[in-house]
């Protein structure tokens, strides 16, 4: 497979906005969807509103993108990749795994690997979302932010469609 960052990177720019400090965020600040603390330990020291698209890029795919990304179909990469920036990279893995019916333990390895081949990819995105979904919505922050996260995965799941 080819390099999918590029294309998941400039699709995830359409699910995170710019700046914000959302009161009800557990993130707080947070420009280009990375949040302060994630920016402090990749080393960025500088203020939020400043942060570049490039500084952005760079954080993203040193804390969320796996290189097995690359070996995956392309609307399966996108969904792990857009669900590790919101949830946490181990647990998107988890959800994919949960969603190819191999054992949940967070790392993409052979097993995972022979197994994401072995599905069809929509099927997998579709199991996959459901999980996201139903975690999404079981959390305090569901009431403030439930209705933009359901529109995340709609959009989503356009994109894994063409």
């Amino acid at each position: 497979m080819t390099n999918n960052f590029d294309r998941a990177f400039s699709s995830l720019l359409g699910n995170e906005g710019s700046y914000s400090n959302h009161p009800s965020d557990p993130g707080g600040e947070t420009m280009w969807g990375i949040t302060l603390t994630t920016a402090r330990h990749a080393g960025y020291a500088g203020k939020m509103r400043d942060m570049s698209l490039e500084v952005a890029k760079e954080i993203y795919r040193e804390r969320y993108w796996r290189p097995e990304f690359d070996r995956m179909p392309y609307i399966v990469a996108f969904q792990v990749f857009d669900a590790a920036v919101n949830s946490g990279t181990v647990v998107a893995v988890k959800w994919l795994q949960n969603a190819i019916g191999v054992k949940e333990d967070g790392i993409i390895g052979q097993v995972t690997m022979a197994a994401i081949g072995k599905r069809d990819p929509l099927e997998t995105v579709i199991r996959f979302n459901s999980t996201r979904l139903s975690f999404l919505a079981s959390l305090p922050s569901w009431p403030s932010f439930g209705r933009g996260w359901i529109l995340r995965v709609a959009n989503n799941m356009i994109k894994a469609i063409g």
